[in-house]
């Protein structure tokens, strides 16, 4: 299987970009001060499922989906912070927010198939 094909990294790759595009239209304060944190937690997601992809062992597999959850849930927190200080819409938090959470739950059951030892 390729990594391109992986449900859980199309999902991840997807939410990063929707994220730039909402991040590439505020204002050059919000961009540095608060924009930057949430794309680099976004696009971690997806970054660390494909370096654990092309990790050899699959406890280092495990690792980096382990940090992938962990810029998942980092990403959540910047977007409740964005719609507490109205960067964005309700809906458009609650679009990421729903898309996030199914996230999660592929990306712990995708975790639960690499400790089985299988991809």
């Amino acid at each position: 299987m390729k990594l391109e094909e992986l449900r859980v990294y199309q999902l991840a790759m997807r939410i990063g970009d929707e994220i730039w595009r909402i991040v590439d239209d505020w204002s050059y304060f919000v961009k540095d001060a608060f924009g930057k944190q949430l794309i680099r937690a976004a696009d971690s997601i997806a970054a660390n499922i494909a370096e654990g992809f092309g990790r050899y062992h699959y406890k280092e597999h495990l690792n980096f989906c382990y940090y992938s959850r962990g810029s998942l849930k980092e990403t959540v927190t910047w977007l409740t912070k964005a719609l507490n200080r109205n960067l964005i819409s309700k809906e458009k938090f609650t679009e990421l927010n729903q898309l996030c959470e199914l996230l999660s739950i592929k990306l712990n059951n995708y975790i639960k198939t690499i400790g089985n030892g299988s991809r």
